[in-house]
């Protein structure tokens, strides 16, 4: 693998290492409040989700292929601004631009109720909100994934993402019920305000945060493009990132071909309320939560490469007995099912985002991590659009069956790699 030359970190110092209090990172106070902040706006998130679909479908009939064109905008700016956020965050303190995104995210959502209540809202500002909101997220996300490492110890990793991500399941659960009650009562927009004000706790929370970031000196600065490629070729030279690069994009094409259609099938063909809609994504929730609780138990009772391939193997086939709710099963049955697959999806990511963290050079983390959100997420509209204009001409449920095949097939990646034959993931690359 080529050996990449890099700046000082533009971190702070690892936290004390030293005796850990018993209650672990709760007891740090800006632990606490990056989880605080994440678990509203991922209540907000999980809202806003279930309720834009709703009002493209609900509110403006949207047809399913422009569902899946609305599901798809969120994620383009990954194609055109992913590798550059990598580089520009890593020039930038974390924090402050997960704060500056924040309230972007807040401007952004709240236009959609104040344009329904004037009666002007269109399928065209939706999606201008999901693309700019997604342009915006691109930043966040990659600030998101590369301050973790500044606020707690290389071994509290895990141990941190478990407990941020168990706050977004628990989110999750609740958001959907919250977006069809809303939505029930209030009209489908309404759970964007909601979502909105999340955005500002969220913002609140990060800009008390203190920790000292030190970003490289301008005068260390080698161009934009130089570094970018650094953390190209970094991930491309490297065995294991490029699997979970690759395994990452084969698993959202499928996904996302199935959230493009979810809401058309449970509105259509299996004749669910918006009211039942946010109960069964609640249902499916409890799933995530699942994961994100026992991601840390599966790596260290079979370690952190086995209990990926655990994770996907195991669990995840139950996705197949989704496109059978409402024919051969009843609906409560394939959301368990849906449910259990979701639990191990979940787990997975939460087990190889730990590995990400602790196993990238601090310096290059938000590089790194933005090649490879580039291949991943690039696929989620590939998927969305795909998924949408097989829901136009195959019907919904057929191209829930053909996509989660796709979804399951990302395990073939992971089973033709090197980390078939391990237990744990390396600690460190070969070359550092």
């Amino acid at each position: 693998m080529t050996t990449v030359s890099a700046p000082p970190p533009p971190v702070a110092d690892q936290p004390d290492k030293g005796r850990r209090n018993r209650w672990g990172l709760w007891a740090q106070g800006d632990f606490r409040k990056l989880w605080i902040g994440e678990t509203t706006s991922g209540l907000g998130t999980a809202v806003g989700n279930v309720a834009l679909a709703l009002v493209a479908v609900v509110t403006l009939d949207a047809s399913p292929f422009m569902v899946g064109v609305l599901t798809a905008s969120a994620w383009v700016p990954w194609l055109f601004l992913g590798l550059l956020a990598g580089a520009w965050v890593d020039r930038w303190p974390r924090l402050k631009v997960m704060l500056a995104c924040d309230l972007l995210l807040l401007v952004l959502f709240a236009s959609v109720p104040v344009a329904g209540w004037f009666d002007v809202l269109t399928m065209g500002q939706l999606v201008a909100v999901a693309l700019l909101a997604g342009a915006v997220k691109v930043f966040f996300s990659t600030a998101y994934g590369a301050v973790l490492p500044a606020l707690v110890a290389k071994d509290d990793l895990l141990e941190a993402n478990v407990k941020l991500r168990s706050g977004d399941s628990a989110a999750e659960i609740a958001g959907p019920g919250l977006a069809g009650l809303l939505s029930q009562v209030f009209g489908a927009a309404s759970g964007l305000l909601a979502d909105s004000v999340t955005y500002l706790v969220s913002a609140l929370c990060v800009g008390t945060i203190r920790v000292e970031e030190t970003p490289p000196p301008v005068s260390e600065r080698r161009g934009i493009l130089k570094e970018i490629g650094e953390g190209v070729r970094f991930l491309a030279g490297d065995p294991y990132l490029r699997t979970l690069a690759v395994f990452g994009a084969v698993g959202n094409l499928g996904l996302n071909g199935i959230q493009a259609v979810q809401t058309v099938f449970l509105v259509r063909s299996v004749g669910v309320t918006p009211g039942g809609i946010g109960l069964v994504f609640a249902v499916v929730s409890v799933g995530g939560l699942a994961g994100a609780a026992l991601a840390g138990r599966i790596a260290r009772r079979f370690g952190t490469a086995r209990g990926l391939l655990l994770c996907e193997l195991v669990a995840a086939p139950f996705i197949l007995l989704l496109p059978l709710a409402g024919e051969q099963l009843p609906l409560a049955a394939s959301a368990v099912a849906w449910s259990v697959a979701v639990c191990g999806v979940i787990a997975g990511n939460v087990i190889a985002g730990s590995f990400y963290q602790s196993y990238c050079p601090p310096a290059m983390i938000g590089r790194i991590r933005a090649s490879a959100s580039t291949v991943n997420f690039s696929a989620i509209p590939v998927g969305a659009l795909l998924g949408g204009w097989l829901g136009e001409v195959l019907g919904a449920r057929t191209t829930i069956w053909i996509m989660a095949g796709v979804l399951l097939s990302a395990g073939a990646v992971l089973l033709a790699s090197p980390l078939r034959g391990l237990r744990s993931f390396p600690e460190r690359p070969a070359s550092s």
